[in-house]
């Protein structure tokens, strides 16, 4: 897959950032450290600007995020309810746990989506909760594109300053979202644990 992306942003600069990182908000496993480490190397090498490399890659993550939010209001809490009745006694989950859920991201939801655009994978599903929210589409386009361009701004920059070790911040990158990852399930395994024994309760 490396080489593939390379390829493209080789083929097509500015227009292949910004399309491979908009599919990469909607499929999450394509490595945005990639394309924007090289993206950030090529600046080096091409006609291609550090400024110019970050505001396609920001316009390509806007893009993404909204498919997804509009993803998430195509599921909203309503729906969601009629599939808890259908299916929420399997995992022991209830229309009041829905609705507390949707609660608690309408008063955390902004600061949730800002700051969950630095943790890999959850920076792209993170729109589908604030679009089943009902998130003001404003409010998350700002904090997107915010959230978005600090991330894309560090990593490009770290590109264009490695040059052609750029790979090796892919690798430090890839340890990076290995420990989120763990802490992630740590942490999504805690929560089942605390849920299920409320519900025994």
């Amino acid at each position: 897959m490396e080489n593939w992306l390379i390829d493209i942003m080789n083929e097509y600069g500015y227009t292949g950032i910004l399309l491979l990182i908009a599919f990469e908000n909607i499929f999450p496993p394509i490595p945005s450290e990639i394309i924007l480490t090289f993206g950030g190397f090529m600046t080096t090498t091409t006609s291609l600007s550090v400024t110019g490399v970050v505001i396609a890659s920001t316009i390509g993550s806007v893009l993404g995020a909204m498919v997804l939010y509009g993803i998430g209001l195509s599921l909203d809490v309503e729906r969601l309810e009629k599939l808890v009745d259908k299916w929420g006694h399997i995992i022991r989950l209830t229309n009041s746990d829905i609705r507390k859920a949707d609660r608690w991201f309408d008063k955390y939801g902004p600061w949730t989506v800002f700051f969950c655009r630095f943790i890999p994978l959850v920076r792209s599903l993170i729109s589908i909760p604030a679009g089943m929210s009902n998130m003001n589409f404003g409010l998350f386009i700002l904090l997107t594109t915010l959230g978005t361009s600090i991330w894309n701004v560090v990593l490009v920059n770290l590109g264009a300053s490695v040059g052609g070790s750029w790979a090796e911040i892919v690798a430090y990158m890839d340890v990076y979202s290995k420990i989120i990852y763990v802490v992630l399930m740590i942490l999504l395994l805690l929560f089942i644990t605390v849920l299920y024994k409320r519900k025994k309760k």
